[in-house]
């Protein structure tokens, strides 16, 4: 495995190949536009099974779909079981065409089978709406992803390339509702990053195929507890009963406010609030219920809410000034708060605008435009962001387009289907052809 590519030949490759595809480019866009209507159906098959995070057998049934597909193709397939983690699991399909040592990059691939979209959700077809359209649950988050990665590299098969490449893919079954503990349910994905030059997410980024990933903001979930002594509420506010849970609470989340809100790239929100004489809250499933009088001082508190931050400095430094507000209590009254670490952050890294930069020149190369940085900010927490300790060339967001995700009005542009594949067919040959064996000092 090359340890780290250095910059500077990444850019002496894009002042190389710019302004032209190679005759094994134009073989590959020739095949990807012969073969989009194979695309569309395997697209509208995997979107016509229903593959909501907890349906156990419905997302190893698209799993075995995708399998057969990277079957098809030569690489070795294994299914990841999820059971310790309580969810179906993960597919990871492996192609070793390079021997060590041959300076050729080893390029991750990601994607995920799992949408939001339960058995018991209205929304369960795929459906063509025009001419351009389509609908249908995870077409665009992110069945319409994993349908170019298979299709990309059908494409470099067709042009003799993908013999000789070196590619991971993972297609974990649970982006949408990780399971629990993330340090069993990433693993795999981990695993893979270990061994990886280059990843590349097919997430559908901010639904622009204008824009890709370069940065991702992770999210942390915090849980805030707050105790009062419980009175008569004639007596609130006296020496002895102090000020109640609810003031405490209030305190704390406009504190928050005041000393958090505004900075650029963090965000918090309350989104569960309960409160009274006696609270029952189920961490879990964020939902409980509350009793309580209005003649007497609440004696409980409990707050639920997410923490959103561009990078662990960031996130560190926003943990440390709640817990500082949390800690300085009213009186009668004390408080705690827990952080619950979900997705990490994708910092910004020089690498990954390298790789954009890439990916934006096999754009105008193929004729679908320019390509720019989404901003962070509109990207939400995924795969992808697991992955950045490892690799120092990250992109994201180069998946099916469209609007509405996570909503029954999910569409896919279906003209970026086509367009889509032909920049990641070009963009992993260029990655694939135009490195040399050279290994940067003090290699990661």
């Amino acid at each position: 495995m090359i340890a780290r590519f250095v910059v500077p030949l990444l850019v002496a490759m894009l002042a190389q190949q710019s302004g032209s595809l190679s005759p094994d480019e134009r073989a590959m866009v020739a095949f990807i536009d012969a073969n989009n209507a194979a695309a569309i159906a395997l697209l509208e098959r995997s979107v016509n099974i229903n593959s909501g995070t907890q349906n156990v057998a419905g997302v190893r049934e698209v799993g075995s779909l995708f399998r057969a597909e990277f079957d098809a193709l030569g690489f070795q397939t294994t299914w990841v079981d999820g059971a310790p983690f309580k969810r179906a699991g993960h597919l990871v399909a492996e192609h070793r065409g390079a021997p060590q040592g041959s300076g050729k990059p080893t390029i991750l691939l990601i994607g995920h089978l799992d949408t939001v979209f339960e058995p018991d959700s209205p929304f369960q077809k795929y459906e063509r709406v025009s001419d351009f359209a389509a609908k249908g649950p995870g077409i665009t988050d992110m069945k319409g992803g994993n349908v170019i990665i298979v299709q990309a590299l059908k494409a470099l098969r067709s042009a003799s390339l993908l013999k000789s490449m070196n590619i991971i893919v993972v297609m974990t079954g649970d982006e949408e509702a990780a399971g629990r503990p993330l340090t069993m349910s990433r693993e795999a994905l981990v695993k893979a990053a270990k061994e990886a030059d280059v990843a590349i997410g097919f997430e559908d980024g901010d639904g622009n195929p204008a824009t890709a990933v370069i940065a991702r903001r992770g999210t942390t979930n915090w849980t805030l507890r707050v105790k009062g002594r419980p009175a008569h509420s004639s007596q609130i506010f006296n020496a002895e009963n102090g000020y109640g849970a609810a003031f405490e609470a209030a305190r704390i989340l406009n504190a928050f406010r005041e000393k958090l809100a505004g900075q650029r790239h963090l965000t918090f929100n309350p989104g569960v609030v309960l409160g009274g004489t006696t609270v029952d809250f189920d961490t879990a499933a964020s939902r409980g219920s509350a009793f309580g009088k209005t003649n007497v001082i609440a004696e409980e508190m409990v707050v639920a809410g997410d923490l959103r931050a561009l990078t662990p400095q960031q996130f560190a430094e926003a943990k440390k000034a709640m817990e500082a507000i949390v800690a300085a209590n009213l009186p009668q009254t004390s408080a705690t708060i827990e952080f619950d670490d979900g997705y990490p952050p994708l910092a910004p890294a020089g690498g990954n605008e390298v790789l954009l930069t890439l990916y934006h020149q096999a754009s105008l190369d193929v004729g679908a435009g320019p390509v720019v940085a989404v901003d962070p900010d509109k990207a939400g927490a995924a795969d992808v962001s697991f992955v950045s300790e490892y690799v120092p060339f990250i992109l994201d967001g180069v998946g099916l387009m469209g609007g509405g995700g996570h909503t029954v009005h999910e569409t896919a542009d279906m003209r970026t289907l086509p367009s889509q594949t032909k920049r990641a067919a070009v963009l992993l040959a260029r990655l694939h052809q135009g490195f040399e064996v050279r290994l940067q000092a003090g290699a990661r």
